[in-house]
């Protein structure tokens, strides 16, 4: 059975080249995988495409790599107030962005998961956001469509994992993770502790190993 786990973030990252686009779970302060981000920072990867609900508060979360103008493109349904590097990065045109809500990115990632290219909605019908997208009037109401998105890899980030690879996410630590460790061609896992197969319940595992590629042991942020 392949090995899923690496002994240092700085080596479990050592291989995410130029351009690479990245899901980095986390909503607000929570679940965010900060030790990888910040590996990611130090190893100076740059051109980077971001998926993430929120683009960091100062220099935290997402906020270091605007800050080292390492992303070149982002997708998120909240940039959040207190993003002052992405702002700066977005105001000077250094950065581009597609702003969609909160729902479609969800659903957007839950697509790409379960392998469907696409789907109407009709969230976002007559706004900027469905400016040359295709509409339908569907039961009677305009929906326009929105395709699945995902990316060459997600970071994780989880609470407790097994050896093989599945997860338990902790409180609210439980949001956008899930669904962008289904929605990566490689999903990179920062774990607070790893146990032996068989130590977890299996009523409380989110997202099954078949999912996740690699895990990191961390503490803290």
């Amino acid at each position: 059975m392949k090995n899923k786990i690496y002994a240092s973030v700085d080596e479990i990252v050592a291989d995410v080249p130029d351009g690479a686009s990245i899901l980095f779970g986390g909503f607000g302060g929570a679940g965010f995988p900060n030790n990888l981000i910040r590996a990611i920072a130090r190893k100076g990867t740059r051109n980077l495409t971001a998926i993430s609900n929120n683009c960091g508060s100062g220099e935290n979360e997402l906020g270091i790599l605007f800050k080292n103008k390492q992303i070149r493109k982002v997708h998120a349904s909240f940039p959040g107030p207190t993003a002052n590097y992405f702002q700066e990065c977005y105001a000077a045109g250094e950065i581009e962005l597609e702003l969609m809500a909160q729902g479609v990115l969800c659903e957007r990632l839950r697509a790409q998961a379960a392998g469907l290219p696409a789907f109407f909605t009709t969230v976002g019908v007559g706004t900027e956001v469905a400016r040359g997208k295709e509409e339908r009037v569907i039961g009677g109401k305009r929906c326009i469509l929105e395709t699945a998105l995902g990316a060459d890899f997600a970071f994780v980030k989880a609470w407790k994992a097994d050896r093989i690879g599945n997860l338990v996410y902790r409180k609210a630590a439980r949001n956008f993770n899930p669904l962008m460790a289904a929605a990566a061609k490689t999903t990179i896992v920062e774990v607070d502790e790893i146990v032996e197969v068989g130590a977890l319940d299996p009523e409380v595992i989110i997202t099954p190993s078949i999912f996740v590629d690699r895990m990191v042991r961390v503490k803290g942020r």
